[in-house]
């Protein structure tokens, strides 16, 4: 796994061992990243189930202002620390080793442009994670909010109660990314 482009662009980074965790393959990365390409510069940058931290470092690489890495697993965050350092990105990212859930209710304290939802395959929390994000007011009506799901019919479905509309979708072998928006207001 490397850094697509920007000033990192080649890095190569440190990956987590075993079954736990599931990259974004680069080919899945690099078309997320060419999607947003007019939203990344100056961005605020969330990703919720940071693993490696590669699409934090990414958004980072690539102009994003700031980007915010959470996940709950110590030996992600380990990953993120080391992967941080390499590519000399410390000023601009910070990482938390928690719930997603706390860090959305209780860390947030500014609006969020870009969020990146990579959660566990098999779980509803990129639902719970968007329900909050509502509740909380962390979005505008111009911010993404992207879900990486192999089960898309089942997340759309979820979706559907709440105050958001889909505006893309795009399909790379088993896994797919849905980009969302905030239904506006009246």
């Amino acid at each position: 796994m490397r850094i697509i482009a920007g000033k990192a662009k080649g890095t190569k980074l440190y990956t987590l061992e075993g079954e736990n965790t599931r990259p974004t393959l680069d080919r899945v990365r690099e078309s997320l990243f060419n999607i947003l390409q007019f939203e990344i510069q100056d961005a605020i940058f969330l990703d919720l189930f940071a693993g490696s931290g590669a699409c934090g470092i990414e958004a980072v690489s690539r102009g994003a202002k700031k980007a915010i890495l959470c996940d709950q697993s110590k030996q992600a965050v380990e990953v993120i620390k080391k992967n941080i350092e390499k590519t000399h990105t410390k000023e601009q990212i910070e990482w938390h080793q928690m719930d997603f859930k706390e860090l959305l209710k209780n860390r947030i304290k500014e609006e969020i442009n870009i969020i990146f939802i990579d959660p566990p395959y098999q779980t509803n929390y990129a639902y719970q994670a968007i329900k909050i994000i509502i509740e909380k007011q962390l979005i505008n009506e111009n911010s993404s909010i992207i879900i990486e799901t192999d089960q898309e019919k089942k997340i759309k479905e979820q979706l559907k109660e709440l105050r958001i509309e889909i505006v893309d979708e795009r399909k790379y072998g088993r896994a797919s990314l849905i980009f969302l928006r905030q239904k506006r207001k009246g």
